[in-house]
């Protein structure tokens, strides 16, 4: 056990229900938290709160994260963040894609980390150039609004 060197990606963190934990915690691998932590989250690895979980400080940030308790921190997602309807998240996000089922509750600002065009859409108006680019991809002459 002691003597073999583990793969950090592989390693599991669990802190379990009815668990407090005051402080930064930083994890090497993946994280799933049922209780609570009153600090920095900083996981390199994937997080996910539990419905009993809960994390109040000023980040949380993993690769893959999923929510379904509550959340009063920062979130930052190098891969995909995920809401349940159960989630109650307060705090401005940061992902590179975000799932968000119905009654998930969440309050701040969103910002995708690589933002890029959907496939297909076109602007719906060009401020530079004399014409407006209308829904429907038909151009008009008038520059005047």
């Amino acid at each position: 056990m002691f003597g073999r060197r583990q793969n950090p990606s592989a390693s599991f963190t669990y802190v379990g229900v009815g668990s407090h934990f005051q402080g930064d915690l930083r994890v090497d691998g993946n994280l799933r938290l049922d209780g609570a932590v009153y600090g920095d989250v900083l996981v390199k690895g994937d997080v996910e709160i539990a419905a009993d979980g809960a994390v109040e400080g000023s980040e949380l940030s993993g690769h893959n994260i999923v929510i379904h308790g509550q959340v009063k921190a920062r979130v930052v997602a190098t891969g995909k963040l995920s809401l349940s309807r159960s989630a109650h998240v307060e705090g401005d996000i940061t992902a590179t894609a975000l799932d968000m089922e119905a009654g998930a509750f969440y309050v701040g600002h969103i910002a995708t980390a690589q933002p890029q065009a959907l496939p297909g859409t076109q602007p719906s108006l060009s401020l530079a150039g004399s014409s407006v680019v209308s829904p429907n991809g038909l151009g008009s002459e008038n520059s005047h609004f």
